[in-house]
């Protein structure tokens, strides 16, 4: 268990910056993508149809999203072929990212699962390979669509999104698998927790106030602003995290959001 203290900040700043080191971001990237086609390998034949909390997907639809998120971060070109297809908002989706996401999902859902598995497992190394090429000078530009995040616009740094965003988004899904399926969720303090931590930092550079935070779990830790006099909360690691991304019944402490 990490014992923290952060400090408040009155809000993210603008374009919202990656929070942690690029060396850490890439290796967590790695990491994750490893991890994840671990348990899509790990998945059985009747897992695949079982629904998830992405209330739209099955396990098949939920993994072939991550396989063509992974696709479009591992080349340039299917970056730009997926971005192009989902700008034209082909199934009507009155968001970008929702295009995208459906976009990945109707193409590579096609695949069998025995072949997601191997895609997964071929795609993710060269996904946290053409992430880790991203040179500096993309990465500080924002971004051209703005995010709405606790019902406030904002612009990101591409690196928050290539840095950041892109892990969790894998870390969150393999947290989806988990929960589909009854599987084991594999959890350590020097991935998971990091990953944590970051999101933990962003929650309390988003709301701000003083507070106490106390996360169970192998990912977990303490984390606590210089004012004692700060709210308290106690959650499981994992909890805390699906709350803020919006998932679950639990409400996000302070009704604050982090993006996944």
């Amino acid at each position: 268990m990490r014992d923290n203290q952060t400090t408040v900040r009155g809000a993210v700043q603008s374009p919202l910056q990656p929070g942690i080191a690029r060396p850490d971001a890439m290796r967590l990237a790695a990491d994750e993508y490893a991890r994840v086609a671990d348990a899509v390998a790990a998945l059985a034949p009747g897992d695949w149809d079982r629904p998830t909390e992405c209330t739209e997907w099955t396990v098949h639809q939920l993994v072939s999203h991550v396989v063509g998120m992974a696709a479009m971060a591992a080349s340039p070109f299917e970056s730009r072929r997926q971005m192009r297809i989902a700008a034209t908002r082909p199934g009507g989706e009155a968001e970008m990212v929702d295009a995208l996401t459906a976009l990945q999902v109707r193409e590579f859902s096609r695949y069998t699962p025995a072949e997601l598995v191997a895609k997964i497992a071929d795609i993710g190394p060269k996904a946290a390979k053409g992430r880790r090429r991203t040179p500096g000078f993309l990465r500080r530009r924002p971004m051209g669509d703005q995010q709405v995040i606790n019902g406030v616009a904002e612009t990101w740094a591409l690196g928050f999104l290539i840095d950041v965003i892109l892990t969790r988004d894998p870390w969150m899904h393999r947290i989806d698998l988990s929960r589909a399926t009854g599987r084991p969720l594999a959890l350590t303090a020097d991935h998971d927790g990091r990953i944590v931590d970051d999101v933990v930092r962003e929650w309390a550079a988003r709301h701000g106030k003083p507070y106490r935070l106390t996360l169970t779990g192998p990912a977990g830790g303490t984390w606590a602003t210089p004012d004692a006099d700060g709210e308290t909360f106690e959650l499981d690691a994992i909890e805390f995290c699906r709350a803020v991304s919006g998932r679950g019944t639990t409400p996000a402490p302070f009704g604050t959001q982090v993006p996944f």
